[in-house]
């Protein structure tokens, strides 16, 4: 007779492993209309005869539709599975892009970007397989859910320059439905491979237990349900206004000091590629020392990041401060997703989890056009950076107040209970 194996023996196993890989390229797939749009801004608007601000209203409709998206994708895992999911984000994918490429106006264009592809499609590939990929592992928890994050910077090494040479061979509108057609039968097949439920919701280790972190999953930090979820929303938001400065704006700052927007660029891609590397090291790191120390690090790195920028604006020192900041920030938003993992119930992960994403997301699109109308008022980025520097002292405030809270609710627990050795789940 075959062996079935329990619960408890899928976690930390090779067929966890192995379903992180699936995991790895349904992020890359999900998230790649995330940056094709950016490609196709300059073609967009020559064609439909519009402005750049119009022409990016897409971009900023699908990041705030992607947001909320994850909060109801997110619901629909924790209650169904993660295979469901994806199969509805798998067929908005495919058909979001086509409608975009078959688009007779903007207004269509960017519909089928934020109800389609960011509410519904890419929405289904990020914060719920974050969720799904925390409840598969213990030992290697933060690694594992950095490598699933990274998807989202891997989509931004890879579609970019395939877009391009797309754009240039068979024009923008075949590229948008070759890519929808593309990214969608491949999702729809890889979902096959996510069918099994995750093994930590139907064990007894799914919930973590005030004996093993000091606090009962029903208070976490020793707070409410839903004052701790708002807190970590704010701590998002915070993270992320700051964290967009740079990212949005670093190759218009580059073009403002005389160096063109092609430095810029290469700015940026070295930012996101040094933010796998930071997501990957930070997941190492998180395993260790679990994920509130963990954001507290990431928070206090990129605002030492976004301080060397303003004293320092050479060509050599922007390359530099780039990577820097890629590597201390991409660790950050991986981080929400393990203390949810860590300190609220886990039936509960994907619908906590993507309410903490879409709070960053809001903070990412909410930090871009803070950071611009800034720049319209003072005619200088250095007043944006300081904003930036603002919202992170927010972030880290509420990152270092919490590990307060946990650090005392343990230290109370261990006086009450000598002989309880206080261990992070």
């Amino acid at each position: 007779m075959k062996h079935v194996p329990a619960p408890e023996e899928l976690i930390d196993s090779t067929f966890a492993a192995w379903r992180l890989l699936t995991t790895l390229c349904l992020v890359t797939l999900g998230s790649s209309c995330m940056y094709v749009v950016a490609v196709v801004l300059a073609p967009v608007q020559a064609e439909f005869g519009i402005g750049r601000a119009n022409a990016a209203l897409p971009y900023t409709l699908m990041m705030i539709c992607l947001g909320f998206g994850g909060i109801w994708t997110g619901k629909l895992a924790d209650k169904y599975g993660i295979s469901p999911v994806l199969w509805i984000g798998s067929i908005a994918v495919a058909s979001g892009f086509v409608v975009a490429g078959l688009a007779p106006n903007i207004w269509v264009f960017g519909l089928a970007h934020g109800l389609l592809l960011g509410l519904i499609g890419s929405s289904s590939t990020f914060a719920p397989l974050m969720a799904d990929t925390s409840l598969w592992w213990r030992k290697r928890r933060g690694i594992a859910v950095a490598i699933c994050a990274s998807g989202n910077y891997v989509a931004g090494a890879v579609w970019p320059p395939i877009a391009q040479w797309g754009i240039e061979t068979i024009g923008w509108r075949h590229t948008y439905i070759a890519m929808g057609l593309f990214c969608g039968v491949c999702m729809a097949l890889l979902s096959f491979a996510m069918r099994q439920r995750p093994p930590l919701v139907n064990t007894t280790q799914g919930t973590p237990s005030f004996k093993s972190t000091g606090f009962a999953s029903t208070h976490p930090f020793g707070l409410k349900l839903g004052q701790a979820q708002v807190l970590l929303c704010i701590a998002g938001v915070a993270c992320c206004v700051a964290m967009s400065m740079p990212q949005v704006h670093i190759v218009a700052y580059c073009g403002d000091l005389g160096y063109g927007a092609a430095r810029g660029a290469e700015m940026l891609s070295l930012m996101l590629t040094c933010g796998i590397v930071s997501r990957l090291v930070s997941g190492l790191i998180c395993d260790r020392i679990g994920g509130i120390p963990t954001l507290l690090l990431g928070s206090a790195l990129q605002g030492i990041a976004l301080l060397l920028f303003l004293p320092f604006n050479g060509l050599v020192p922007l390359y530099i401060i780039s990577g820097l900041f890629g590597l201390f920030q991409g660790g950050i938003v991986p981080s929400y997703a393990i203390i949810v993992r860590e300190y609220f119930p886990a039936k509960e992960a994907g619908e906590r989890v993507g309410s903490v994403i879409m709070a960053t997301l809001v903070g990412m699109a909410l930090g871009g056009w803070m950071s611009g109308k800034i720049f319209d008022m003072t005619g200088s980025y250095q007043a944006a950076f300081l904003n930036g520097l603002a919202w992170n002292l927010l972030n880290l405030s509420i990152s270092g107040w919490l590990f307060w809270r946990i650090r005392n609710l343990r230290a109370q627990h261990s006086k009450a209970d000598p002989s309880n050795q206080m261990a992070r789940p």
